[in-house]
């Protein structure tokens, strides 16, 4: 007979270096403390075991960009270079709309531009945010982990996922996390800085470049690259709507599927995520034009900022990290179950259902002897139905390997139990497919190793 590890101490909140505002708030607009920096190289500020680091280091903000902006901020930006107005929405067409590639180098390509006025417009509205220094392929091409650096040294994850009726980008909204997540290589590194909305975004139309013109910007550091081959698998983000599916390829295709599962936890990141989705869905050239059904937000359980994504009007995917049906493990698991406990985290899930009408996705890391017992199952289930059925769906995730962790995924066996035992009880549950194991692109493993 097998017996869960001991739980460590209930684990508690940093301090806030300032007086601590209200709950959402706190998760968004208050002050931390500033990060060191080592060779130019921004240091992550690190919480001890258990903590939480709810606001973000101050940093310097990176250079305005066009994805910062609406349209109309865009345009009155170009009058105050003294250009036409238009000028602004011409760039937005070229960026969102075309794709185009928009280095310094090819300015000459902007030819609906004055040639006097393209490398202005350029420098003033298009800085180069984020640089490739490596990039890894598995899955016969089909997996894509990018790794970026940011404007100020720090380094971020992306992962694309091509399939043969979509493509799904993997996107970072933090560099590191302060969710402290013990399985989680990201949590484990600490948090570094929140990402501004355009780097979000940038991240998004990298993929959307590689997908519609077999073409990225060019890696500038050492790393592996790959042909584009034959998807395999269930999706990430897979909406149960068939007019959400959109071919995807390795070119002529594009990105049908945004999730923000990468390094982060999104909503402590609000204005900038939700900025990044307001980009991501307004239509070209203002934005993207991704169908908001596409696109996933996954929080730790964030409970007022899931009610306050829920008044926003944007029918997204909500995805719900719970890992644990009682408080006792998940306040070990996710220490953010210290704040808000694990029926406060599906009341606010089911409201944001009630708010949308979009399913709640439950995401659930089955690891060996510490999660996966059929009682824990069957609680969770228990859980689910006692707030109605319709509502949601259960994504069990074997739990991917990181660097130096005690825990381990489930024995197969005991994977299919769990399933059954919560289908049993009739709640929805497809185990997630798990790409880029090898390159350290999987669920929990961004930082892992780059």
């Amino acid at each position: 007979m097998t017996t869960r590890q001991p739980a460590v101490p209930a684990p508690t909140e940093t301090p806030a270096p300032t007086e601590t505002p209200a709950p959402t708030e706190a998760l968004i607009e208050a002050p931390a403390p500033a990060a060191t920096e080592v060779l130019g190289q921004p240091i992550p500020t690190a919480p001890a075991r258990g903590q939480l680091l709810m606001v973000a280091p101050r940093r310097g903000k990176p250079p305005r960009h066009l994805a910062d902006l609406t349209l109309a901020e865009r345009m009155a930006a170009a009058a105050e270079l003294g250009e036409k107005p238009f000028r602004g929405r011409q760039l937005s067409v070229h960026y969102f709309e075309r794709l185009a590639d928009l280095d310094p180098a090819s300015a000459h390509q902007l030819t609906d531009l004055p040639a006097g006025s393209r490398q202005p417009l350029l420098d003033a509205l298009l800085p180069r945010l984020i640089q490739p220094i490596r990039e890894l392929v598995c899955d016969g091409g089909a997996t894509v982990k990018t790794v970026w650096r940011l404007f100020d040294g720090a380094l971020v994850e992306s992962v694309l996922m091509k399939y043969p009726d979509r493509a799904t980008v993997c996107v970072s909204s933090q560099a590191g996390c302060g969710m402290n997540c013990p399985f989680c290589a990201t949590g484990q590194s600490g948090l570094t800085r929140n990402l501004s909305t355009a780097e979000i975004v940038e991240q998004v139309r990298s993929a959307a470049r590689l997908m519609a013109h077999g073409v990225s910007t060019p890696v500038t550091g050492p790393g592996t690259g790959g042909g584009l081959g034959v998807p395999l698998g269930v999706p990430l983000g897979e909406s149960t709507d068939s007019d959400d599916r959109r071919p995807g390829s390795s070119g002529g295709g594009r990105v049908s599927n945004v999730v923000f599962m990468g390094m982060g936890e999104a909503l402590a990141n609000y204005k900038a995520a939700v900025g990044a989705i307001r980009r991501l869905t307004d239509p070209a050239p203002e934005g993207l034009g991704l169908s908001a059904r596409g696109i996933t937000m996954s929080t730790v359980g964030l409970v007022p900022a899931i009610d306050k994504l829920a008044a926003e009007g944007i029918p997204v995917t909500l995805a719900l990290s719970l890992h644990a049906p009682d408080d006792e493990l998940r306040d070990e698991l996710v220490p953010v179950n210290t704040r808000w406990k694990v029926a406060e985290a599906l009341d606010a899930a089911r409201r944001y259902f009630d708010a949308t009408g979009r399913r709640v996705s439950i995401e659930y890391a089955l690891i060996r002897d510490i999660n996966d017992q059929e009682w824990r199952a069957d609680l969770l289930g228990k859980l689910l139905t006692a707030r109605g059925r319709g509502w949601v769906h259960v994504n069990p995730i074997p739990l991917n390997p990181t660097p130096g962790s005690k825990w381990t995924a489930s024995d197969p066996r005991v994977q299919n139990t769990f399933v059954e035992r919560l289908r049993a009880r009739g709640v929805p549950t497809t185990v997630r497919d798990t790409r880029g194991q090898e390159i350290d692109g999987a669920c929990g493993q961004l930082a892992a190793a780059t």
